[in-house]
């Protein structure tokens, strides 16, 4: 066995396998290595200087005792894979269902979560995107603090069980998305300090990487070898990258555009389609403009703009940075352009922000539209889906906005049964000063904007997980039944009418007529209710395809829609 580490600020490198310690040879750039028997699911570890405390291999692949525990050698060719005849799945006319996999069974494993995957074939989704899976301190948590990004989370069952999981989804017709966090590491764990000039500065989260310094060539080679890892070794289709606007890069060309020519350089060698799919706050389309264009070449992106008008129209917010979305016409104007804040003025950021989105151009479907997801119902101060305060009618317009939209659909899991169980913030780190401090912390954030110490709920409380998870007995009850029956419906007109999966968005029409918002998609009209009183529509049409409540095609009593095709 070759181990080999990239360790350039070091003077000494032993690996510790089998009981001994063996010395390192200094190679090129930086790199050291060593030539020792050890067999596949041999522990090992790399001591540094003369310091004796060994640390896990930065690349690992498999860390069965934790992220500050020994790494363990990990053979990829030994799984049998079984999903040789999957061709991928491109992007356009697809339905993204977010998960969790800790919270999303009883028991939190990826062999729990292939239980339920018949659930998502069902409902007609094709793409299962994952949060982070990689090593993180503790048992439960989001997998946002991670600190060694190549290695699967033991608890969940390791890399063994993840690719079980790539496997099922497969074997189903669902493509995998992998969320993977470049921006920040964790809190705990993070040795890459110790082996080299991995960190560069800081952001909101933790250290940032060194992506544009002085040796920063291995540090984003270790970004490419990351990703490429997931969609090469783990058979993954696309990776969701998050917060890429904490990515400083000064390069002439960026970390992201540097990604998108080698993941479609991999996915020519291995024949399906690979996606790539960013977090950004920066509402620029250079994002998922094509190389050819000028851009970066990234195949889509969250779009937020998209969800805070949704939310504001559907609850009411208009606090923090929901502000400017109470405006009237925020929703028609966002639904047809993608971004609200397009060189405009933004008063939650106190300054103009974003850019235009060329509409005749870049096609709809690179923008994600959702009413819900992690951040936004995680990151509340407890956890609230929109389910606990927004009536089912009007949750069911907002879901057939997003279905009738010429963008992406994405959908939280839980959301499509309108699902009680709130998903709060929660992490399980070990070291007492650490939990206390998070905990301080999260209880501080809400406080400054009202909410009381009780009131938010302690992330170290194993209780919050369980609060957290999915109540599988709900889908069967009445309330919770129709509207899982109403997301089935509506995915599948998406794709049984190709006018609702027509990204081009220049041939989209949205139109506000005070509570009134109606949408055309060729022959396909949706008309929503928002107001508080009945609205007489006036124009029969000749096939109603699908609606809520007692809405008619003349009539709409508030919150419920009516889809009707006008050519019927």
């Amino acid at each position: 066995m070759t181990f080999r580490v990239w360790a350039p600020a070091v003077s000494r490198v032993r690996v510790r396998t089998g009981g001994a310690d063996h010395e390192m040879t200094a190679g090129g750039g930086g790199w050291w290595f060593s030539d020792v028997p050890a067999p596949p699911g041999a522990d090992y570890a790399f001591v540094l200087d003369d310091d004796e405390k060994a640390l896990p291999d930065p690349r690992s692949s498999w860390q069965p005792q934790g992220v500050h525990g020994p790494s363990r050698i990990y053979d990829h060719s030994a799984f049998d894979w079984t999903d040789g005849s999957w061709t991928g799945r491109a992007l356009p006319g697809g339905v993204i269902y977010e998960l969790h996999v800790g919270t999303f069974t009883p028991e939190g494993t990826f062999d729990a979560a292939i239980g339920r995957l018949d659930h998502l074939v069902d409902l007609g989704v094709t793409f299962v995107e994952v949060l982070p899976v990689n090593s993180f301190d503790g048992t439960d948590g989001w997998g946002y603090d991670g600190v060694l990004w190549g290695a699967a989370h033991e608890p969940y069952g390791g890399p063994d069980g993840f690719k079980r999981f790539v496997d099922a989804c497969h074997a189903r017709g669902l493509a995998v998305v992998l969320d993977v966090v470049y921006n920040h590491l964790g809190p705990s764990g993070a040795y890459l300090d110790r082996f080299g000039p991995y960190f560069a500065g800081s952001n909101d989260w933790g250290p940032g990487l060194n992506l544009d310094g002085e040796g920063s060539d291995e540090v984003r080679r270790y970004v490419l070898d990351n990703a490429l890892g997931w969609l090469r070794d783990f058979h993954v289709d696309a990776l969701r990258l998050d917060a890429v606007h904490a990515l400083s890069d000064r390069r002439a060309t960026h970390l992201l555009e540097e990604l998108a020519v080698e993941v479609e350089a991999l996915s020519a060698a291995v024949r399906r389609p690979l996606t790539l799919i960013a977090e950004s706050d920066l509402n620029d389309p250079r994002l998922v403009t094509a190389r050819e264009g000028g851009g970066y070449g990234l195949h889509a992106q969250w779009c937020d703009d998209l969800h805070h008008a949704l939310h504001v129209t559907l609850s009411g917010e208009t606090s923090g940075y929901y502000a400017d979305f109470g405006a009237l016409g925020a929703l028609e104007r966002t639904l047809r352009q993608a971004f609200f804040h397009a060189g405009t003025w933004s008063s939650f950021r106190e300054r103009t922000h974003g850019r235009p989105v060329d509409t005749r151009t870049v096609p709809g479907h690179r923008f994600l539209i959702y009413l819900q997801n992690h951040d936004q119902i995680g990151n509340r101060a407890t956890g609230d889906r929109l389910s606990a305060s927004v009536p089912l009618g009007r949750l069911a317009c907002g879901a057939a906005i997003v279905f009738c939209s010429p963008y992406t659909p994405m959908v939280f899991m839980g959301e499509e049964w309108a699902a009680r169980t709130p998903w709060q913030f929660f992490a399980s780190f070990p070291d007492p000063e650490l939990a206390e401090a998070v905990r301080t912390g999260r209880r501080r954030e809400f406080a400054r904007h009202g909410w009381g110490e009780a009131e938010v709920p302690d992330p170290m409380d194993p209780a919050t997980v369980e609060r957290s998870r999915l109540d599988w007995s709900e889908p069967g009850k009445e309330g919770h039944r129709e509207v899982l029956d109403l997301y089935r419906s509506l995915i599948a007109l998406r794709r049984s009418r190709p006018e609702l999966a027509d990204p081009w968005l220049d041939r989209f029409e949205v139109r506000a007529d005070g509570p009134l918002l109606t949408v055309d998609r060729g022959a396909l009209r949706l008309v929503c209710n928002f107001g508080p009183e009945a609205a007489d529509l006036g124009e029969p049409a000749s096939q109603v395809l699908l609606s809520w409540g007692d809405a008619t095609a003349t009539h709409l009593p508030p919150d419920t829609f009516v889809l009707i095709d006008t050519l019927g």
